[in-house]
């Protein structure tokens, strides 16, 4: 079912799948993406889960509203899709910029978290210098100007020659992403750093890295599971989606952790 939800100025479209009776599972997308980077999970989990995934503002079907987001808008409007569908608490799974927005809601809103799979993100995302040199580079070229460089960062050489037709869908998505919109989440990316704040998650977390991920480096995601206590990690031989790149093992991995809570 598809629907849509007004959130500080913006409109979030969104889709729910699965059962109402069930735990609710909110996906989150990286930057440049859209729900439909979540394909591959939904139909091992939908029957267990009523989950949810979304378009963030400024990708996909929701709006596009000017200006710089923050990881605190892009988390409340998560909470008002919970609110919306009544949801009193969620598992939540992000990557990215969705894993970054999940640790935000750990942070800030822990009673709505039942748990959190963060993969392939950082509680602090690349470094002000380079968010300002994207922002400069899809300023002159322009979201084509950023494709290439984000499918080369998304998946491995390897996964890239064998899966050519699956690529070239993610690097359409990111063509087809709205500037103004992929602009705002980089300011936010710009200016998110959790990385003194996740101490005080304390629900379940389940950290997903992948071992040639240059996005979001494998030291990143250590200091993640060492500073939330209790988390477990997993490494996939995968690049930045690695929940594309080994869809299998991810969706496997996500139905494991949430099974044993």
């Amino acid at each position: 079912m598809d629907c849509i939800v007004e959130s500080n100025g913006a409109r979030i479209s969104y889709c729910v799948e699965g059962p109402l009776d069930r735990p609710t599972l909110l996906f989150i997308n990286s930057i440049g993406t859209t729900r439909d980077l979540w394909q591959a999970q939904v139909p091992a989990l939908v029957g267990t889960y009523r989950v949810i995934r979304y378009d963030a503002r400024g990708h996909g079907s929701s709006s596009v509203p000017a200006g710089n987001y923050s990881i605190e808008q892009l988390g409340r409007d998560a909470l008002a899709i919970l609110d919306a569908e009544d949801a009193q608490q969620a598992h939540i799974c992000g990557i990215s910029l969705g894993g970054i927005t999940a640790m935000w809601l750990g942070v800030h809103a822990p009673d709505r978290v039942s748990s959190l799979v963060l993969a392939n993100t950082a509680a602090r995302i690349g470094s002000v210098q380079s968010w300002t040199d994207r922002i400069a580079l899809v300023q002159e070229r322009g979201m084509r100007g950023v494709a290439d460089m984000a499918t080369a960062r998304w998946f491995s050489a390897g996964y890239r020659q064998r899966h050519d037709q699956v690529v070239a869908r993610f690097k359409a998505m990111v063509e087809t992403c709205p500037a103004a919109g992929y602009l705002g989440c980089c300011a936010a990316l710009r200016d998110e750093d959790l990385r003194e704040a996740i101490s005080n998650i304390s629900c379940p977390v389940l950290v997903v890295a992948g071992s040639i991920d240059e996005a979001t480096p494998l030291e990143g995601m250590h200091f993640i599971h060492e500073h939330i206590a209790g988390s477990k990690m997993l490494t996939l031989d995968a690049a930045h989606l690695s929940n594309v790149e080994q869809a299998d093992a991810f969706t496997s991995a996500v139905m494991g952790f949430l099974g044993s809570l």
